[in-house]
């Protein structure tokens, strides 16, 4: 297993430093899309639709609402405003599992939380891409729930004792959470301070490093509670040793739109 995640990672890791740093315009927005489709491609599984026909199909269907998305660039702010409106009603839905999965709507419902998730994230980094300092905003945002993700992991193993959320993922604690949250606010911290922020960019910082920490972990739960719901352990196989795309990418699939929507109410670019 860990050979097999070694050399996924070796392999991945040119390709996406590749996708996500030296690609611009159309070409980025395309490779995206592609990472976007693959995940659609595993959300439908996990709304209920295990047969490849609907599978290719919703992936097909998510392939064009981007391309009209790309096409249509004033969306973008509608976009964003109802990845606020979902990432705060999944919010409620992981804290009251299983209750809540009677307000899915069932499989086609499913489908709907899954464009509500996806069309978002690929909008955001399109916006990103586009501001100042685009590649270094999207670095930062990856960093920030990679550390939080690091530092959970090591936490939780420390000092886990008390459950985050037992009936969506039983592993992870509250411990862990404020661990991976304050690894993230250090490396905020020491960013401000190299950087010579003012006390009031430095607390705005942190705060919103905060946000975007604790809705990146609501991204995760929320794509646990669909495996829990169907019986999936992973979202499935593409990425040998690591599970599927969905199963990397969750985390992010949240704190990016609210990354670039913070980014946006301070003022750092137009939507």
């Amino acid at each position: 297993m860990l050979k097999q995640r070694i050399i996924t990672a070796a392999i991945l890791l040119p390709v996406a430093i590749i996708g996500f740093f030296l690609l611009h315009g159309l070409a980025f927005a395309i490779f995206i899309g592609l990472v976007v489709a693959l995940g659609a491609w595993e959300w439908a599984r996990l709304a209920g639709f295990a047969g490849q026909p609907v599978r290719v199909a919703y992936a097909a269907l998510v392939v064009v609402l981007l391309a009209v998305l790309y096409q249509l660039p004033a969306l973008a702010p509608w976009l964003l405003a109802l990845a606020v409106l979902w990432w705060l009603a999944a919010t409620y839905l992981v804290l009251t599992y299983p209750q809540s999965s009677r307000l899915w709507g069932g499989s086609a419902g499913s489908l709907v939380i899954g464009l509500a998730i996806l069309l978002p994230s690929w909008q955001a980094l399109v916006v990103l891409k586009q501001w100042p300092l685009g590649n270094w905003l999207i670095l930062a945002v990856m960093i920030l729930v990679w550390a939080a993700d690091i530092g959970a992991y090591f936490s939780g193993k420390t000092f886990g004792k008390r459950k985050l959320a037992p009936q969506v993922s039983p592993g992870k604690s509250w411990e862990g959470l404020i661990g991976g949250l304050l690894t993230s606010l250090l490396i905020t911290l020491a960013v401000g301070i190299y950087r010579g922020w003012s006390v009031r960019e430095l607390v705005l910082a942190l705060l919103g490093a905060a946000v975007v920490v604790l809705i990146s972990v609501i991204g995760d739960l929320t794509e646990s509670m669909f495996k829990r719901s169907s019986g999936i352990k992973d979202s499935s196989q593409l990425l040998p040793g690591h599970g599927g795309v969905m199963d990397r990418i969750d985390s992010l699939t949240a704190a990016i739109p609210i990354f670039a929507v913070l980014l946006w109410l301070a003022g750092w670019g137009v939507l």
